[in-house]
């Protein structure tokens, strides 16, 4: 697995990626998609480009099995506060997801922030996603027992179909028990 940044060249590949993983409908579909909570876009060049602009320190790495090969999936990297890091748009080709790419590309995300000071790793995932949120529990994230409010009214990441949306805080540590 080839882990590297995104480079502006890629960006309409993630884009496409990014509404594929989470707004996909139909046989094309990924197994964690957010139909019924959220539809519309997902990201959009525009927002891609304000986000990365306004968190100069965020890293948006991508996935190749080879160098010139098709985007695979991508993580975002935030380091936060101390050496806890945040990590979202966490996505695969919906495709491929029965190689287990999701679970390699966590891995590497982890092993890519921890080489840079994180501790701990921290996220932020949609309180109804059930099937998403055991995924992540069964990588080692515990549920923090912290909420974050759902953006209604922000629009820009789609709109939500539900009233009762809010973030549940995830996080792992990444120090090794020895």
């Amino acid at each position: 697995m080839l882990l590297q940044p995104a480079v502006e060249t890629d960006y309409p590949a993630i884009v496409d990626l990014a509404n594929l993983a989470y707004r996909g409908t139909g046989e094309s579909a990924s197994w964690n998609v957010e139909a019924g909570i959220i539809e519309g876009q997902r990201l959009n060049g525009s927002l891609l480009r304000e986000e990365l602009a306004a968190k100069p320190d965020a890293q948006l790495l991508i996935c190749r099995d080879a160098a010139n090969g098709p985007l695979l999936g991508t993580v975002w990297l935030e380091p936060k506060q101390g050496s806890i890091w945040y990590l979202g748009l966490l996505t695969v080709r919906p495709d491929i997801q029965n190689r287990h790419i999701g679970r390699a590309l966590l891995a590497a995300a982890e092993e890519f922030a921890q080489e840079r000071g994180a501790e701990r790793i921290r996220m932020t995932v949609v309180n109804v996603r059930d099937a998403l949120i055991a995924w992540y529990v069964r990588r080692g994230y515990t549920l923090t027992g912290e909420t974050e409010p759902f953006p209604y009214g922000d629009e820009r990441f789609g709109k939500p179909l539900r009233d009762d949306l809010h973030f549940l805080v995830l996080e792992k540590s990444l120090s090794l028990n020895c």
